[in-house]
């Protein structure tokens, strides 16, 4: 897959709130999550699709509700891509909230090798 398809691809599944589809079917085994900071709960980085995805579940786990995603078209630049993100949601313990990031993907070899998340 080029990186338009895969940025396509990822927009597609992130839109239906499939997160860990899109995990499983685009990211490299060695890729690594790069957070915009280092919480009680979450690390900076993160190696590994298998730690990748364990940080997914931990996310879901942590949320009491979802009222709606949004995501822009990719913007895509040689080997990488960006979107925004929107999260419309209730944390457990906390008011609901709406959240936004920018995402920034680099990709090699037709898989995505990295993910880091601006506020």
């Amino acid at each position: 897959m080029t990186t338009q398809e895969i940025a396509n691809r990822l927009v597609t599944l992130c839109r239906k709130g499939e997160f860990d589809t899109a995990q499983k079917e685009l990211f490299s085994k060695d890729a690594i999550s790069i957070e915009p900071y280092e919480t009680p709960d979450f690390a900076k980085e993160t190696k590994g699709l298998a730690a990748i995805e364990a940080k997914g579940k931990k996310w879901e786990e942590s949320v009491e509700a979802t009222y709606g995603y949004t995501v822009s078209d990719p913007i895509v630049a040689g080997n990488s891509f960006a979107c925004t993100l929107g999260m419309d949601i209730k944390m457990k313990g906390h008011d609901r909230m709406v959240m936004s990031e920018l995402c920034v993907y680099n990709v090699k070899d037709g898989k995505i090798v990295s993910e880091e998340f601006f506020m």
